[in-house]
């Protein structure tokens, strides 16, 4: 997490604030009028404007709740590139593949949601902070899933696909067995045989592979039912905070599976960087 903004960034950003809509911060155009004045009428202007500024500084910069801007600036900013790159990934997704991504963000979001109106004043922040954060990881998991399952279906082609080859596999072998058939021909018709005996090898772990997959995906959607439903009724927060980083510390090797099946079949760079530990406000991309 970004470390806390100090006394100087407070200063420097009160020094560059500017309302919104504005182009130009208010204290440049300040200084800029009493720099002009001073050159202008009497130098006395530049002491004044000094004053001025010291006390503006100070009264902006020790402000609580523009120390809160502040410091809520570096999460917003990392919060929207990886929203944009959740929301790139989302578009390789089909419109089915899309609807179970937005569907299951949003059962991840209502796991924080449930919790707002019941938590107790003396509660942490930090524990619902620390629960976005992991349910972040999980809908990042749930979306990297989607996204393999999608490459490996569209390395391999569909069942028609296989049932051509398979067909063809026939034809070759009997083809193969035809006695009156030459030498070079048979040694041709044996190394297509081969290669085709090995693409359908490689059809069949990919099917294992999708099952494994489907089967994380319904598992991952399961525990996120599990702690919505103890989120309705539990009222600690970080009782439940240790209940969901339990759960996702089982994903360590559904990780490293996607990391693998990356070198077999490749296109799935995207898939291999981790979250950034991001706040409530910047957990699973928000529903369009």
């Amino acid at each position: 997490m970004p470390a806390k903004p100090g006394f100087f960034d407070y200063i420097t950003a009160a020094f560059n604030a500017r309302p919104w809509g504005m182009f130009v911060a208010p204290n440049w155009i300040g200084l800029g009028a009493f720099g002009l004045l001073g050159a202008t009428f009497d130098p006395g202007f530049w002491v004044l404007g000094a004053g001025l500024e010291l006390g503006y500084l100070l009264t902006l910069a020790t402000n609580p709740r523009f120390q809160r801007v502040v410091a809520a600036l570096p999460r917003s900013e990392a919060a929207a590139g990886w929203n944009q790159r959740i929301q790139l990934l989302v578009g390789r997704l089909d419109a089915n593949d899309r609807g179970l991504y937005d569907l299951f963000a949003q059962r991840c979001r209502s796991i924080i949601d449930l919790q707002l109106p019941h938590a107790a004043p003396s509660s942490d922040p930090a524990a619902l902070e620390a629960q976005a954060d992991s349910l972040g990881s999980l809908s990042w998991m749930f979306l990297r899933l989607l996204v393999a399952r999608r490459t490996i279906r569209q390395v391999i082609g569909g069942a028609e696909e296989s049932s051509d080859m398979r067909a063809r596999l026939t034809a070759l072998q009997k083809q193969r067995g035809d006695a009156s058939i030459g030498e070079e021909l048979r040694h041709s018709l044996d190394g297509q045989i081969e290669i085709i005996n090995q693409r359908l090898q490689q059809r069949t772990d990919a099917e294992r592979k999708l099952a494994y997959i489907d089967a994380e995906l319904e598992r991952i959607q399961q525990q996120a039912e599990l702690i919505r439903e103890q989120a309705a009724l539990s009222t600690d927060p970080e009782l439940l905070s240790r209940r969901i980083d339990e759960i996702t510390g089982t994903l360590d090797a559904t990780g490293q599976w996607i990391r693998d099946q990356q070198k077999v079949y490749g296109a799935m760079e995207d898939l291999l960087t981790e979250p950034p530990r991001l706040g409530p406000d910047a957990r699973a991309r928000e529903s369009q």
